[in-house]
């Protein structure tokens, strides 16, 4: 882990996720933290907003009321404004994460990144789910998907430091490895 990880990221996710259950809200917090990293993603602008150190509190803490909406918990609201006043606005998507970490181990879960050439069914999200609960007896299965055109066919599955590459690139690079010693 990085200093900035221990330093930062860790002790504000701790603190939040006390918060959480201490108002039985660590589901609550879960989505609304999802859909926070979700705007982040999807918009540079709020990024750099966020992050720029000349805007004042009061700028930011009206974007985020704009973007929260009336729907966000008043207390996650509290949270986003005293990481505003403490100036550590800029590692909420690092905070959220590590929030969001936590959150799986609280419920036994295992989050698989999946990469595939095309965008997942449900059915096939299924199976996915499926496999790698049975892989790792966690008892739920969170999926990230991302697309990447470049396995042609097959998805490649991460769990913590495992990766199961089912894509058709790499069983071509298997195959070409085979043919070639």
């Amino acid at each position: 882990m990085s200093k900035v990880n221990t330093q930062v990221l860790q002790p504000y996710a701790s603190a939040l996720m006390s918060l959480a259950k201490s108002n039985n809200l660590s589901e609550e917090f879960g989505t609304e933290i999802r859909s926070l990293l979700g705007l982040l993603e999807s918009s540079e602008d709020l990024r750099q907003f966020l992050g720029n150190p000349l805007i004042k509190p009061d700028a930011k803490k009206a974007v985020i009321k704009q973007i929260a909406g009336e729907d966000m918990n008043p207390l996650m609201r509290s949270f986003l404004s005293l990481l505003i006043d403490k100036g550590r606005i800029l590692f909420l998507e690092g905070i959220g994460k590590q929030y969001l970490t936590q959150l799986r181990e609280l419920n036994q879960t295992v989050l698989a990144e999946v990469t595939s050439a095309v965008p997942l069914s449900d059915a096939q999200q299924q199976t996915v789910r499926e496999k790698v609960q049975a892989m790792t007896s966690a008892r739920q299965v969170e999926i990230e998907t991302k697309i990447d055109a470049d396995l042609i066919g097959g998805v490649v599955i991460k769990v913590g430091s495992q990766v199961i590459d089912a894509s058709l690139r790499g069983q071509l690079r298997r195959l070409g490895i085979r043919l070639s010693s």
